[in-house]
């Protein structure tokens, strides 16, 4: 059996691309049809796209013997999500001439566009890199946009937190010219000058290029066996959930002296739906990461390197369901993935061996909306945005974008509204793995002011959402997402009104608690993770899991398969009565569930609704 024939096709395609460059080209050249093969689907990833189409309008169009509606949705790499303001106005200027009039902040920390037709795509990547910002490496088989503690402080522990993200995502970026080859021909030379930093490979045959190492010295010629995601914290500000990467870095401080970095490893969310009930019996499953080392803080890069050089030539590459870090580790255990690791760190360090990871450290998630002492004079203002979705709701027609919106929100302008005001102040931003925005480097002087005009476009502030609100986030799904099986962003506004009256009902109003929903168990919001996971499963019903906690570091645990969208609240509502009566102070409502029991705590619940197949099922 020849090499190519043990690969998966994904694998197949990535060594015959030319280092990732394919047909792209020419397919896109050819409008006259707004699909394209499977082999430039998959490369389109590695460039910053997945392609797709209108679910809303698929059926109708079928069966008027129409084309479907072709889109590509395109998403930036932003590290740590910074940007400037002449950054994000020319994002919001790609959003209107080129994709459906809206923004989308997701938890990479980054912006998504969507519905860009086929003739568009070029033009809305080339626009992208003249703001000095790019779309490589957003999707596809390597290392995706690396993420960070967002608070925009200024301090030493802050400062190098920053740094650390920029050197790290400098490294991790693939070496090959293809990305500027196919969509930069007429790019500024800065551009170039930015991104380009290895030579062209000589030709083979006038089709391929010279494989190896020698041309992408990190990733090869098949890159990763999947995609692969980076973080970096402060314990005291984990709003990243870095147990769900398959590489977290924590940043370890005595005082403002940097002692070095604990390293996670394995950590992932995406699995599929299965019968078995325990993590332990499926194929595929959430994990977290586990500590394996600690490293020095001259180390950094050397560790990145071992540990995705690790995954390249240990991941899975015969099955992509099979192929992420978390099964190498979980399978192959701690202890015989901590000495392969070490074997590839002292390759690059030989006289700083990989130490114990510093046990004891605790945990928190700080909020970040509302305004903020920056330490150098200035102001920071957290802004919740709903999903992440930057969109006037007054205007939906204009927009493409409809949903369920409800109560004051149908009324805000969000995209008018930061447009005028970023315009106007020119400030600095964060976007944050919780999909919301800051405002950076504000002059305390004009806090009113911008308070003020902020009202006056309709758009809620931190004190206008409660705690649970703030901490609700929902992945995009339907219409856009291919795998979507149930919707997600656009039943927020009526799900979370539901779920604030039954906190109000029990007069936990003001709680502070962690819902995540997807539209499918790939758990782009990071369902698996939190005080309630509600995953989609099927047309209008979903998945219930509960039992993890507000700071991330505890999976939590499936209780009811296939609850109808109005049964949601049904099936919370015995809990969250069990929870005010037996709680203890201070507790949260996942770490009751996992004190009190689980299975207790569902079985409440399911008697409750004996008469709800999903309850009789449990």
């Amino acid at each position: 059996m020849s090499e190519h024939e043990t690969l998966s096709k994904n694998e197949t395609i990535k060594r015959q691309s030319g280092f990732l460059k394919g047909e792209i080209a020419q397919e896109l050249a050819d409008i006259s049809r707004g699909d394209v093969s499977d082999a430039v689907y998959e490369l389109l990833k590695f460039h910053g796209s997945y392609f797709g189409h209108n679910r809303d309008t698929a059926t109708a169009r079928k069966k008027q013997g129409l084309e479907k509606e072709y889109e590509f949705m395109l998403r930036t790499r932003i590290p740590g999500g910074r940007l400037t303001a002449k950054q994000y106005l020319a994002m919001d200027d790609v959003a209107g001439k080129y994709a459906n009039g809206t923004l989308r902040i997701t938890t990479r920390q980054v912006f998504q566009f969507h519905v860009i037709v086929k003739e568009n795509l070029k033009a809305s990547i080339a626009e992208i890199n003249h703001a000095l910002l790019s779309t490589q490496s957003g999707c596809g088989d390597v290392v995706r946009n690396v993420t960070c503690s967002p608070a925009p402080i200024h301090n030493a522990k802050y400062d190098r937190l920053r740094e650390d993200v920029e050197k790290i995502a400098a490294f991790v970026r693939p070496k090959t010219s293809s990305y500027q080859e196919l969509w930069l021909d007429e790019a500024a030379d800065e551009i170039r000058e930015r991104d380009v930093s290895t030579e062209v490979p000589v030709s083979v045959d006038g089709k391929h290029v010279v494989t190896g190492e020698s041309y992408e010295p990190l990733y090869g010629d098949t890159y990763l066996p999947r995609k692969f995601k980076i973080g970096l914290i402060l314990p005291e500000d984990n709003s990243i959930d870095v147990f769900t990467h398959d590489l977290g870095i924590v940043l370890i401080y005595e005082g403002d002296t940097l002692k070095g970095y604990n390293l996670l490893v394995g950590g992932g969310m995406g699995m599929k739906h299965e019968a078995a009930k325990n993590w332990e019996d499926k194929k595929t499953y959430p994990r977290l990461a586990d500590p394996i080392g600690f490293i020095g803080p001259d180390d950094l890069l050397n560790a990145v390197e071992a540990v995705v050089k690790f995954q390249r030539d240990y991941g899975d590459r015969k099955d992509r369901q099979h192929a992420r870090l978390k099964y190498v580790v979980a399978e192959r255990g701690l202890e015989w993935t901590r000495a392969k690791m070490t074997e590839y760190f002292n390759a690059t360090n030989p006289k700083q061996p990989l130490s114990a990871p510093v046990e004891g450290i605790t945990y928190q998630i700080p909020t970040h909306m509302g305004w903020h002492e920056q330490q150098d004079g200035k102001l920071y203002l957290g802004l919740p945005v709903p999903s992440g979705r930057i969109v006037d709701y007054d205007t939906p027609d204009q927009s493409g974008y409809t949903q369920s919106v409800t109560g004051e929100f149908k009324h805000a302008r969000y995209r008018t509204g930061l447009r005028e005001i970023i315009s106007e102040y020119g400030m600095n931003l964060v976007l944050t793995p919780t999909e919301e925005i800051i405002f950076c480097d504000i002059d305390p002087a004009k806090k009113g002011e911008i308070e003020q005009k902020l009202r006056s476009y309709g758009i809620p502030l931190a004190e206008d959402h409660s705690l649970m609100q703030l901490h609700f986030m929902t992945c995009v799904s339907l219409p856009t997402c291919a795998k979507a099986l149930a919707e997600a962003e656009r039943i927020q506004f009526p799900l979370s009104d539901q779920l604030q009256a039954l906190l109000e009902k029990h007069v936990i109003g003001q709680e502070r608690i962690s819902i995540r929903v997807t539209g499918c168990p790939n758990g782009c919001a990071r369902p698996y993770v939190g005080d309630i996971g509600i995953v989609g499963r099927m047309p209008g019903h979903y998945v219930l899991f509960i039992g993890g906690d507000f700071e991330g570091t505890r999976l939590n645990t499936k209780v009811f398969d296939k609850v109808p969208l109005d049964d949601i609240v049904t099936a919370l509502d015995p809990m969250l009565a069990l929870y005010v009566k037996e709680r203890q102070d201070g507790e949260g409502f996942g770490d009751f569930c996992h004190r009190y029991g689980v299975e207790k705590v569902a079985a409440v619940s399911a008697q409750a609704n004996a008469e709800a197949k999903w309850a009789t099922a449990a």
